[in-house]
């Protein structure tokens, strides 16, 4: 693979894109075994947590498969959304207010299984992802980085291979659907991110105490505040 080597760090979204390419191109093909983590991280110029990132998304548009120990491989040579039939959800404002509802439905519970199975090492990112997220107010990119991050290392602290699945699965569709939003509305405003911020470090201290109500609870209040949102955007 002939990679470009990215000048900014944590542009995850742009080494996403690459891999792309070098499979819709074909020089990546379905079967092929990406490199190591650790080798596609030196060779992009990132760290290790941005180069997972990256290949989180790829798996979640349906290009490659991660195997626990086995590294990433190729089982697609089109995204999700280019190859989804023509009949795949459209995004009305009924049906994105359902989808940010089962949104809220999957991340509660995942919050109060997190509290429960959450190892010391999920605790340590979890709050890595909150204090940079404090840093980040005000920078719509950053911001909304750090809380697809947040949500993705809350969901693999359930240690359940199906809420991974499911929640991939929901937040593809909700994330294309609301990103303008996120980012105008949310991100882009100091004050809202602060108190994005708030919430999500009460998420993460109540799963840090072992708490699965107080989880569930701060959970459900957040994304409570995000559906406040969405929906003043889209009436």
């Amino acid at each position: 693979m002939e990679i470009t080597r990215l000048e900014k760090r944590n542009h995850y979204e742009e080494i996403k894109d690459q891999l792309v390419q070098f499979i819709t191109s074909g020089k990546l093909k379905i079967g092929d075994k990406l490199p190591s983590t650790k080798e596609m991280a030196e060779q992009f110029g990132v760290g290790r947590s941005t180069m997972r990132e990256a290949l989180s998304a790829l798996k979640a548009i349906g290009m490659i498969e991660i195997r626990q120990g086995g590294g990433c491989r190729v089982v697609s040579d089109q995204p999700l959304s280019e190859a989804a039939p023509a009949d795949t959800i459209r995004l009305q404002s009924s049906t994105l207010l359902e989808l940010l509802e089962a949104r809220q439905s999957l991340e509660t519970s995942n919050a109060a299984m997190a509290a429960r199975k959450r190892s010391e090492e999920d605790v340590a990112k979890l709050r890595d992802i909150v204090s940079r997220m404090e840093m980040a107010a005000g920078d719509d990119e950053e911001g909304e980085r750090l809380d697809l991050a947040f949500h993705q290392a809350l969901v693999q602290a359930t240690r359940n291979s199906i809420m991974v699945l499911l929640f991939e699965t929901i937040m593809l569709q909700t994330e294309n659907a609301i990103k303008d939003v996120r980012r105008a509305e949310m991100y882009a405003s100091r004050a809202v991110a602060e108190q994005l911020y708030r919430e999500h470090n009460a998420i993460c201290e109540a799963i840090a105490l072992g708490d699965s109500e107080a989880a569930a609870l701060a959970m459900r209040a957040h994304l409570e505040h995000v559906e406040a949102i969405v929906t003043k955007h889209i009436q």
